[in-house]
């Protein structure tokens, strides 16, 4: 038997055209959730968010297998950039838990804060202005009070757009380039954020570079760890008393037409 542990995970962006990370995540959760003590998603667990009333046949999907975990294990969850919109009515269906977009939990005794990551993207002054606007409390009603329809349409194109930045961050990969630096967090923000929240450990996803980094916080050794995205494996953080570990898993293959 494994020692007791907890798992953190962000950014699986979930889409009806691709099945074969919605394959991996639900096989995430019947093998490696159901053993942990909790599971967190900070954010992005789906490509984008219309409403809870979206009748997509993926959204029930993924209700119920989160729903079947959090019988037995507790499910916790941070929005995203891209899921801000999801409320009360699909979380109470996927049995999860509704944290506030910066939270400070105990893991283990070790005092740890974990966000989904975008606001650590300072430098990005257009990303920061435009999320200022949606999270807005009256931007956000006034959208999930259009058709679903019209809802849709954003989807599709907001999905349109994310395929073409996917289809870049692959080419930068295939040929060893490395993103903007304007799009990972700002160096200077971290050891502010975590000073402020009084801890030495944080985690977080968002910008899609899954990495440990050791930095300084008052003068005391720190750590930030960041989830990566499950666009080309799943991947998530192992922490228990003794072990802080990222793991990461190849996709399975999934026939479409199956």
């Amino acid at each position: 038997m494994s020692e007791p542990h907890t798992l953190f995970i962000a950014d699986l962006h979930l889409a009806a055209d691709r099945p074969d990370i919605t394959a991996a995540f639900l096989r995430f959760l019947r093998e490696q959730a159901i053993h942990a003590d909790a599971l967190y998603i900070l954010g992005d667990l789906f490509e984008v968010w219309i409403g809870d009333d979206n009748p997509e046949p993926l959204l029930d999907t993924v209700a119920s297998a989160l729903s079947a975990l959090s019988a037995q294990v507790p499910v916790y969850f941070i929005h995203g950039n891209r899921d801000f919109v999801l409320r009360q009515a699909y979380a109470s269906r996927a049995g999860m838990q509704l944290l506030p977009p910066q939270q400070v939990i105990t893991l283990y005794g070790t005092p740890t804060l974990i966000m989904h990551g975008d606001s650590l993207c300072t430098l990005d002054i257009a990303y920061q202005k435009f999320r200022k606007w949606w999270n807005q409390p009256w931007w956000q009603w006034l959208l999930l009070k259009t058709p679903v329809s019209f809802r849709q349409g954003i989807a599709a194109k907001a999905r349109r757009k994310s395929a073409a930045h996917k289809a870049r961050y692959a080419s930068q990969q295939q040929h060893g380039q490395q993103q903007p630096q304007i799009m990972d967090v700002t160096p200077d923000e971290v050891p502010r954020v975590m000073a402020e929240a009084g801890v030495l450990k944080l985690i977080h996803g968002h910008t899609h570079r899954p990495a440990v980094h050791k930095l300084e916080v008052n003068g005391k050794a720190a750590e930030r760890y960041v989830l990566g995205d499950w666009y080309s494996q799943s991947s998530y953080l192992q922490v228990s008393a003794d072990n802080w570990q990222l793991h990461f898993n190849a996709l399975p293959v999934v026939n479409p037409a199956a």
